[in-house]
Formats: structure tokens, sequence, C-alpha cells
């Protein structure tokens, strides 16, 4: 399992760095470690969480242009993004199949579920084109539940 784990984040680290070789970025060190960051992260990042992470590193990076890389790679399709109670939020795009996700308020985990409610959509004008949609259901997860429950 361990082993499969690894394989996601470079096969997603990888997806990445191709999205932006092929917008004709280059591809320097400060950029692979921006994909590498969203390959291991396990939720949402905010722009901050980014900026803070990178500066570690970097530390003469600015926040303007982590942001604007963080829109261009959704733009891009490489990262979701998603407006959570504090903000903007960006994470990797699962690629492996089709899902949705389940996501916490609290901790902002998320789970994959596999039912697709585009394919039991009644009402929709059968003269638009479906390019691609998200659907997310927000709630509390186990721990975060119980942890609002017993206060």
């Amino acid at each position: 399992m361990a082993n499969h784990h690894k394989q996601d984040i470079e096969s997603t680290m990888q997806d990445i760095v191709k999205a932006m070789s092929a917008k004709g970025w280059r591809i320097t060190d400060q950029r692979k470690s921006l994909a590498t960051l969203f390959a291991e992260a396990e939720g949402f990042l905010s722009p901050k969480d980014v900026y803070d992470s990178m500066r570690q590193q970097y530390p003469g990076v600015s926040f303007d242009t982590v942001y604007r890389n963080l829109r261009l790679l959704s733009e891009m399709g490489v990262l979701e993004q998603i407006y959570l109670n504090d903000g903007l939020k960006f994470r990797a795009r699962c690629g492996s199949h089709h899902h949705h996700h389940l996501i916490c308020l609290q901790c902002e985990k998320t789970v994959p579920f596999e039912f697709c409610p585009m394919l039991h959509m009644a009402g929709v004008p059968a003269d638009f084109q479906v390019v691609s949609h998200r659907f997310e259901i927000f709630g509390y997860c186990p721990s975060c539940e119980s942890t609002a429950s017993s206060e």
C-alpha cells in the first residue's frame, strides 16, 4: 500500500510538471517543489499555506508569484479550487478516474465516493452539452463530528 501511495505521488507530480511544460513554463526546482507539495498534500491548501511552505525552501518567493502560479495551474486543470469557509483553497486534481468528494468542513479532509449524480439528473435541457461537472458534499467526518458533539 505504501508503494502504491508513493507511485500516486510521483504520478501526480509528473502530471503537474507535464502540464507546466506543455504551457511553455521552464521547469525550475521551485516549480518542481510546488508540484511535489500538491502531490503530497492530503487535502486542500490555501495560497498562504503554499506560500509559507515554499518560503521555507525559497525565502525570496513572493506571495503574488505563488498565487499567480496557483491560478494558472488551476486554469490548466491540474489543480482543483474550492471556496471553503476561510477562503479559496487548492488541491491536486484527482486523475485516476471519475469520482466526487465528501469534504469535512472542520478539518477539510476529503473522502472520495464513486456515485455520480450526473448519471441520474433529470431536467438537464437536451440541447445543453455538458462537458464537465463537479459535485461535492460538505459535512463533518467522524472525528470532527464526535469532537463537535462532545463540546
